[in-house]
């Protein structure tokens, strides 16, 4: 597994950094191209509107700590989460 952080470490509650997408995609690439079995896990920034598009550029693990915790229905942005990342 490799864990990239779409923020920046430290504290929690900061914007998704959007040059990850680029990141995660050059990753996916060298991953598929070598034939490795690699998870891609993201951590920092996650929700529902960029959970579906991390997934599609080769994300398998979300880390979502503010947009849960911090959600009125948290059980609801967990599932809204899931289907949006399968």
């Amino acid at each position: 597994m490799v864990l990239i952080m779409t923020v920046n470490p430290g504290f929690g509650g900061q914007s998704f950094i959007h040059e990850s997408y680029r990141k995660i995609s050059e990753l996916r690439k060298m991953i598929d191209r070598g034939g490795y079995d690699v998870l891609i896990e993201v951590d920092g920034g996650i929700d529902t509107t960029n959970a579906a598009r991390l997934v599609e550029t080769g994300v398998n693990v979300l880390v979502a700590g503010n947009s849960v915790f911090n959600s009125t229905d948290p059980q609801d942005t967990i599932r809204k989460l899931k289907m949006l990342s399968l």
